[in-house]
C-alpha cells in the first residue's frame, strides 16, 4: 500500500453508498439488492474502492463480510460525506421550490391512520409538486429516522425533547373516555381523568407516548398499570369485550361497524384531557421557512373536533 495522494476524481458518492450498504447488510447479495445493482457490479466497485483508497475495507469469510478496523474508520467518514451531500441537495432544492419532490412525512401510530386520510387531498392540492411518502411508528423511532435524514418531518404529540429537533404546534386533540355503553363510571359528573385510575384501566404497551401521557394524567405509576394492548384497534376490541375501559384520542374514537353497539365514548370535564400535536423537523433543515408554511397549512386543514393553536416555534 503506497502513500501517494488519492485522486478525488476517482471517488464517487455511489461508491460510498455501496460501501455503507455492504457494512449494514454484511452480505454482498443483500447489499446489491438494496442498491438495485447486480452482485458482481457491487463486488467490483468495492474492490475498485479498496484499490483506490489502498485500504482493505472488509474481511471476507464464508459466513459473510465485516468491516476491518481501518474499514470502520473509513465508514464513519463515508457516512458523514453522504449526509453532507444530502444536505447540499436539500439546500439546492430549497432555493427553488423547497417542498417539491419527495417528502417523507411520518406520524405516531395513534395519529397517522386517523389523520392522514383527512390531510391527503388538501395537501396535494396545496403542494401539487410534493411527492408525499407516509409512514407511521412510535415517537422514538420516528425521531431517530428524522435526525438521520430518513424523514423530512414528523407529526408527534409534544413535548419531544431533542436538541436537533424543532417543534411547531398544530392543534390540541381531545382525549375521550372509551367504555362499554353500560359502564357506570361514564355517568359520573364531573368526569375527571383521575377517576379512571384503577385496575380496570387498559393502556397501550410501553413505547407509546399515549400510554405515558395517560399514566401522567390519571396520576398512575407504570407499576400499577399492568394490563395493556399493542395498538388502538386491539385496545378497542378489549374494551368491547368487557375487559375494562380506556382513553382514546378523538380522531380515533369512531369504532368500526361491528363494534358500534359495544363501545361508547364520553368527553371528560377536565381541561387536561387533550394532547398537543406538533410538526417536528430538524433544526438544521435549510427549508425552515417552507416547513413553517407547511405547518401553517396543516393548522388550516386540521380535522373537525380538534382545536388549532398558535405556532410555538419551540425547540425540542
Amino acid at each position: 500500500m503506497g502513500s501517494s495522494a488519492v485522486a478525488l476524481s476517482g471517488l464517487s458518492l455511489r461508491d460510498l453508498e455501496y460501501l455503507i450498504a455492504l457494512a449494514e447488510h454484511r452480505h454482498f447479495g443483500r447489499a446489491a439488492e438494496a442498491c438495485h445493482v447486480s452482485q458482481p457490479a457491487l463486488s467490483a466497485q468495492i474492490r475498485k474502492l479498496e484499490e483506490l483508497l489502498r485500504v482493505r475495507l472488509f474481511e471476507r469469510t464464508r459466513q459473510g463480510v465485516a468491516p476491518t478496523r481501518h474499514g470502520e474508520r473509513i465508514l464513519a467518514q463515508a457516512r458523514r460525506v453522504v449526509r453532507e451531500a444530502a444536505h447540499l441537495l436539500e439546500l439546492a432544492r430549497s432555493l427553488g421550490e423547497p417542498l417539491a419532490g419527495p417528502f417523507a412525512l411520518g406520524a405516531i401510530e395513534t395519529l397517522g391512520p386517523y389523520l392522514f386520510p383527512h390531510l391527503l387531498r388538501p395537501l396535494c392540492a396545496r403542494f401539487p409538486r410534493m411527492e408525499l411518502a407516509l409512514s407511521e411508528g412510535r415517537t422514538g423511532e420516528l425521531i431517530t429516522r428524522l435526525i438521520s435524514w430518513e424523514l423530512d418531518a414528523v407529526l408527534v404529540a409534544s413535548p419531544v425533547h431533542h436538541p436537533a429537533v424543532r417543534l411547531e404546534t398544530l392543534f390540541v386533540e381531545p382525549l375521550l373516555f372509551l367504555h362499554r355503553p353500560d359502564e357506570p363510571l361514564a355517568r359520573k359528573r364531573p368526569l375527571k381523568l383521575a377517576d379512571l385510575a384503577g385496575e380496570r384501566l387498559l393502556l397501550l404497551e410501553e413505547g407509546h407516548c399515549l400510554r405515558e401521557q395517560a399514566l401522567r394524567l390519571c396520576g398512575m405509576s407504570a407499576a400499577v398499570a399492568r394490563r395493556h394492548a399493542t395498538g388502538l384497534e386491539t385496545l378497542r376490541h378489549m374494551v368491547a369485550a368487557g375487559a375494562g375501559y380506556s382513553i382514546i384520542p378523538a380522531l380515533a374514537a369512531r369504532p368500526p361497524g361491528e363494534l358500534s353497539d359495544l363501545l361508547a365514548t364520553t368527553p371528560f370535564d377536565d381541561p387536561e384531557a387533550g394532547r398537543t400535536i406538533a410538526l417536528a423537523f430538524r433544526e438544521s433543515d435549510p427549508r425552515a421557512d417552507a416547513l413553517l408554511l407547511f405547518a401553517r397549512v396543516l393548522r388550516e386543514i386540521a380535522p373537525p373536533g380538534v382545536r388549532t393553536v398558535p405556532a410555538s416555534g419551540s425547540g425540542g
